[in-house]
């Protein structure tokens, strides 16, 4: 690998990166034609549905080119007819997918080189969300907290508003806009009435997601209202009523406690929620961290110490050799507040996915 061709990867991974939230069930993909160090053209998959960005970058290219461009993209090209229709004379791929393996032999056989594993893990990175779902069955769940220097997410009395400063609210905001969900339960939605829409300029709003065994979701809630209209999930026995939602009724947890967490990650992924943002409350994030679910976490933590009141993950202590390990991945002051990221160290999108 060339630190050219990790130059033009990165270009690509941000490329892709502009459809964010907006491709599942389809990974995102970038794409960039050069020769030397010029662009010659680029593309991206904007939606599930559009071109795959090898194709949308090709079809910018000028009839009249000559042959000897470079396409360099984060995954293996759809379309081998178009690269050889064009003078493509070398391949550059990030992933190593397994469904790679057939084209770049017709390639190879078409006198193309290709070269593969270039900036691999920032590729599988970028689309933590699609591996996620095609090595395990379930979303990626990013579990988010706002919380205190003692990891308190509200004081004594109940009030959380506001714990973080507004630099590190708006950073959460981000977070919704790029991931396909947001999900709450029961209690944050009684206690709270969160909005979980996305106030930021240009975004877009991700799907609220419920969990409400009861179906007790107030009909005046401002979820409701305020933007895409929620996935509710509630048990099979919970009472009938009509909400401006989309209710599914699922099976409780083998424990008694809460829902099946088995039937929840299905329906979402039939509804191609891919990633999730999950913003509470505490015995929501116990349940993920238990069955261990939680791909990455999130802690925007304020200098503050409250010495008192609920903490982000609620239930009786881990025993210290079987607690949920994580590994720092960045940290990074967000005004007054300092925002954490953690991902365990072996999260699914690192494995290889299944040939798709």
């Amino acid at each position: 690998m060339s630190d050219a061709d990790a130059c033009w990867m990165r270009r690509v991974i941000g490329l892709a990166r502009q459809a964010e939230g907006r491709t599942a069930p389809s990974p995102m993909a970038g794409a960039v034609v050069v020769r030397g160090d010029r662009v010659l053209a680029e593309g991206w998959r904007r939606t599930p549905d559009a071109d795959p960005a090898d194709v949308d970058a090709l079809r910018q290219l000028p009839e009249t080119m000559a042959p000897g461009g470079v396409l360099v993209t984060n995954r293996m090209p759809s379309s081998v007819e178009a690269i050889l229709s064009r003078g493509i004379c070398r391949v550059v791929v990030g992933e190593n997918a397994p469904r790679g393996a057939a084209l770049r032999s017709r390639l190879q056989d078409n006198g193309v080189r290709v070269d593969v594993g270039v900036e691999e893990d920032a590729c599988r990175r970028l689309n933590a969300a699609y591996l996620t779902v095609m090595s395990t069955g379930r979303p990626l769940m990013v579990l988010k907290a706002g919380v205190t220097l003692d990891g308190r997410i509200a004081d004594g009395s109940g009030a959380s508003q506001w714990i973080t400063g507004p630099q590190a609210r708006a950073a959460g905001h981000q977070l919704r806009n790029r991931l396909d969900a947001v999900l709450v339960g029961s209690g944050t939605l009684l206690v709270d009435d969160p909005s979980l829409n996305t106030r930021i300029d240009g975004g877009r709003n991700a799907r609220p997601v419920i969990l409400d065994s009861q179906l007790r979701c107030p009909p005046g809630a401002r979820v409701l209202t305020a933007g895409r209209a929620p996935l509710v999930f509630c048990a099979e026995d919970a009472p009938h009523r009509t909400l401006p939602a989309e209710v599914v009724r699922v099976p409780r947890a083998a424990s008694g406690e809460g829902l099946s967490w088995e039937a929840v990650f299905h329906a979402m992924v039939l509804r191609n929620i891919h990633s999730v943002l999950v913003e509470g409350g505490g015995r929501v994030h116990r349940s993920l961290l238990e069955i261990g679910a939680v791909d990455r976490l999130v802690l925007f933590v304020a200098p503050k110490v409250l010495a008192g009141g609920p903490g982000f993950v609620a239930g009786p202590g881990f025993a210290l050799a079987s607690a949920p390990a994580f590994e720092v991945i960045s940290v990074e002051k967000t005004g007054r507040d300092v925002q954490l990221t953690f991902e365990p160290a072996h999260a699914a999108w690192r494995g290889r996915a299944p040939a798709e």
